[in-house]
């Protein structure tokens, strides 16, 4: 308590006084919940209808995807633009930046490997 009366409102998240009626944090888990279920059902009714038109499913699937993320970091990871969460962001930032990084390199060598591989015709007329 010493600690809270030094620092002032500079306090963690989470390390706050517990009320016995705070349900802010189980409301917005249970809108983060409703939101990530109606997103997956959507997806999996995109992919089994006929409703919509077939070369655009994979688009469809992969903004849904998109919005699946951004529920779960708001609402479960609460990343959000907040000014206590900036660090939050910074690493989520750099993670992103590393594992683009990785997928990008190696599409990268596969693609210049494949390139500078020899055809199997060459290979066989060396071999003779």
């Amino acid at each position: 308590m010493s600690d809270m009366k030094r620092h002032g409102n500079d306090v963690a998240p989470g390390d706050g006084p517990l009320d016995e009626g705070d349900t802010e944090g189980v409301g917005a888990y249970l809108v983060g919940l409703a939101l990530a279920v109606l997103l997956t059902g959507v997806a999996f009714f995109i992919e089994g209808t006929n409703l919509v038109w077939g070369p655009s499913i994979p688009v469809a699937l992969i903004v849904l995807a998109i919005a699946q993320m951004g529920v779960h970091l708001v609402f479960f990871l609460h990343i959000t633009s907040g000014p206590d969460s900036i660090n939050n962001v910074m690493a989520l930032a750099f993670g992103v930046l590393i594992v683009m990084l990785l997928i990008g390199g190696s599409l990268w060598i596969m693609s210049n490997l494949n390139h500078n591989m020899m055809s199997g015709d060459r290979t066989m007329q060396m071999a003779r």
